[in-house]
């Protein structure tokens, strides 16, 4: 079904490994299919992406030709469907994260990589800007940080990138590292799950008093669901 990646479903885990270097139209258009499963017919609770990447191939962008916004646009949608997903999202790096690569990483709710992955946002060396990334990047790493690795297109070591909040952990077997960290959720309550990282995503664009009414209506919406009234009765069984 797919030439630039291999998507992987069963039961609750499906997986998204990419097989090209660099991300070209190609890929952008079979991850927008595959994200058209997972929002429409998949059952899967978690989603793997793994792989690494190297960023854009240029060899789609003619120079002869005026620069267009359109193909950058279309990227940040897909990147913006990744991170809503209604699964737990898991990246799984396993050489250089860079560009795209990296973008697409940011976005999963838990980032893994083996000690010799490398992190980079060569795009303003390049005379271009690194996405939303420009949005994101601070959230996780602080201000200086973030604007150290955007503006000067530094390297990132695994280690480092531990360090700075980019990467949750480092293992060399990382389907190991995986099965921890998929335990470690416990039991997955979907609507409880997207609803909290909507509103962590909001926390730093909302002011107080809309991110209580945010709050109070996504809670009402926890509630109300069978994953809490579970919750309750096993609760009241124990008394």
């Amino acid at each position: 079904m797919y030439e630039t990646l291999r998507f992987d479903e069963s039961g609750d885990l499906a997986t998204i490994t990419l097989l090209r270097s660099r991300i070209n139209v190609k890929q952008i258009r079979e991850l927008e299919r595959v994200c058209d499963h997972l929002e429409d017919v998949s059952k899967a609770k978690v989603l793997v992406l793994r792989g690494h990447s190297e960023g854009i191939d240029f060899v789609d962008f003619d120079p002869r030709e005026a620069m267009d916004i359109h193909g950058f646009n279309k990227w940040e949608k897909l990147v913006n469907r990744f991170e809503n997903l209604d699964k737990v999202t898991v990246a799984l790096v396993d050489g250089p994260c860079v560009g795209g690569g990296f973008q697409l990483m940011l976005v999963c709710d838990q980032r893994i990589c083996v000690p010799s992955a490398s992190f980079q946002l060569n795009e303003v060396r390049q005379g271009f800007l690194p996405g939303m990334a420009t949005f994101r990047l601070a959230k996780y790493i602080g201000l200086g940080h973030a604007k150290r690795i955007v503006m000067t297109g530094a390297v990132i070591g695994a280690e480092e990138a531990n360090r700075l909040g980019l990467i949750d952990q480092i293992d060399t077997d990382l389907d190991a590292a995986l099965a921890r960290t998929i335990q470690s959720f416990g039991p997955m309550h979907t609507v409880a799950f997207t609803l909290a990282r909507r509103l962590l995503n909001e926390s730093y664009g909302t002011q107080s008093e809309d991110a209580l009414g945010n709050f109070l209506a996504a809670q009402h919406r926890a509630i109300s669901q069978t994953a809490f009234l579970d919750t309750l009765r096993a609760e009241h069984k124990k008394k």
